[in-house]
C-alpha cells in the first residue's frame, strides 16, 4: 500500500452505502449513535442487542426502523451465529458488552459471560461469514495493567484490570489476539480492536455513569452527587470515538494487515481532565448552583488513565474533531433541546451532520498545512 493520505482521513460515506454491517450492542449509546451514522450513509445494517432500556437514544430516536432490528444476546452462540449467517456481512463493528464498572462488582459472572465469551461467540462466528472482510472489537482504555502513572498507555502495553469489568476488556482483547492469530492472520477478512477512552455524548442515559449523572440531577433541578471528583479520564464525544472504528473498517477491508491490531482512539493531552472539571463545566453550562461529593462511593476504581494515540495519529491520520469544552456544549445543547420538546431523531441527525462537517474541514485544513510545509 501507499502512504495514507490525510484526506483519506476522512470516513468515507461512498464505502458504506450498501455495505452489508452486522453491528452488536445497536441499542446501546454507543450502538444508537453508529447505527444513525451508518444508515446516513446508506449501510444496510443489521444489529443484534439486547432490548433497548426503556430510557435510551435507540428508543428516544426510534433507530429500530433505521436498520434491520433483532433482539438477541451475544451469550447464546447459536442466535449470534443465525443472526450473523442471515446477515451475511461484509463488516461487523462489536460492540455489544456490560460496559459498567461498579455494576461488574454486583454481577462479575454475567460481565465475564457477556464481555469475554459473548465476544468468543461472536468472533467465532465471524469464521463462517464467506463475504466478511472487516473485523472491528470495541473493549475499552480499561484493558491495560492500570499502574497509576502519569504516562499514557500504549497498545504495547500488558492487559489487566482491577475489577471485574477492567479485567473482562483485558481478557477479551486477549481472545481477540488469539482469534486474530489463529483464524483472521492472512485474510480474507482482518480483525482489529479499537480501546476508547471515557466516551460522551447526547442521549447517554446510562445508570451510574458521570454525565448521565449529572444530566439527570440537572433536569430534576438536583444539586450533582459525584463520587470520585479527583479521578483523571480521557474524556471524549462518541463521535470522535465513532469515527476512529469506521476508519479502522475501512482500512481492514483494504486489506492491509499491518490495521489488523489493537488501536487507541483517545483524546488529547488536553482533554485528560478530573471528573470535578467536568462536573464544574456542565453545571455551569446549565446554570446550576455546584454539586456535592458522595462520600458513600467505597469500591476501587482507578485514579489516572490516560492513552497514547500517537498510533492511530500516525498511520490512520486519525485525529479528535471536537475538543473536551466544545464537546460538553453539544450535550448540553442536545440535552436542553430534547427536554425542551425537541424532536430527538433530527437534533441527534444535525449534531452527526455538524460533526461531518468539522471532519471533512479539518482535513481540508491539514491537507493545505501539509502543502504549504512543502513549500517552506
Amino acid at each position: 500500500m501507499g502512504r495514507w493520505c490525510p484526506l483519506e482521513s476522512l470516513v468515507t460515506p461512498s464505502f458504506w452505502n450498501n455495505r452489508r454491517v452486522f453491528l452488536t450492542g445497536h441499542t446501546g449509546f454507543k450502538g444508537a449513535w453508529l447505527s444513525l451514522w451508518l444508515t446516513q450513509m446508506g449501510a444496510k445494517v443489521t444489529g443484534f442487542s439486547l432490548p433497548a432500556e426503556q430510557d435510551s437514544l435507540f428508543r428516544q430516536a426510534g433507530v429500530a426502523d433505521a436498520l434491520t432490528h433483532i433482539e438477541g444476546d451475544i451469550r447464546d452462540f447459536a442466535a449470534v451465529e443465525a443472526a450473523m449467517a442471515d446477515a451475511d456481512p461484509e463488516v461487523v463493528l462489536h460492540l455489544a458488552a456490560q460496559p459498567l464498572v461498579r455494576l461488574s462488582y454486583e454481577m462479575p459472572v454475567e460481565t465475564y459471560a457477556t464481555n469475554v465469551q459473548g465476544t468468543v461467540h461472536v468472533l467465532d462466528a465471524c469464521r463462517r461469514a464467506p463475504a466478511l472482510r472487516a473485523i472491528v472489537c470495541v473493549t475499552s482504555d480499561k484493558c491495560y495493567e492500570n499502574r497509576e502513572w502519569v504516562w499514557p498507555y500504549r497498545e504495547s502495553d500488558p492487559m489487566g484490570g482491577y475489577d471485574p469489568y477492567s479485567s473482562s476488556k483485558g481478557a477479551a482483547e486477549l481472545a481477540i489476539a488469539a482469534w486474530r492469530r489463529s483464524f483472521f492472520q492472512n485474510g480474507p477478512a482482518l480483525l482489529a480492536s479499537g480501546r476508547a477512552g471515557n466516551v460522551i455524548g447526547g442521549g447517554d442515559w446510562a445508570k451510574d455513569r458521570l454525565i448521565p449523572d449529572i444530566i439527570r440531577a440537572l433536569i430534576a433541578g438536583d444539586r450533582p452527587y459525584i463520587r470520585s471528583p479527583h479521578a483523571i479520564r480521557p474524556w471524549q464525544h462518541v463521535l470522535d470515538a465513532l469515527s476512529g472504528y469506521l476508519l479502522l473498517a475501512e482500512r481492514l477491508y483494504s486489506g492491509d494487515v499491518t490495521a489488523s491490531t489493537g488501536w487507541n482512539f483517545g483524546p488529547s493531552d488536553d482533554d485528560v481532565r478530573p471528573v470535578d472539571w467536568i462536573t464544574d463545566r456542565l453545571t455551569t453550562a446549565w446554570g446550576a448552583p455546584g454539586w456535592d461529593r458522595d462520600h458513600d462511593a467505597k469500591l476501587h476504581e482507578a485514579g489516572v488513565l490516560k492513552l497514547d494515540c500517537s498510533k492511530a495519529r500516525t498511520e490512520l491520520a486519525w485525529r479528535p474533531a471536537l475538543p473536551l469544552n466544545r464537546a460538553l456544549e453539544w450535550i448540553v445543547d442536545w440535552h436542553r433541546a430534547v427536554a425542551g420538546g425537541a424532536n430527538v431523531l433530527q437534533t441527534t441527525l444535525d449534531q452527526l451532520a455538524d460533526y461531518r462537517a468539522l471532519l471533512a474541514t479539518a482535513a481540508t485544513q491539514k491537507e493545505s498545512d501539509d502543502r504549504r510545509r512543502l513549500f517552506l
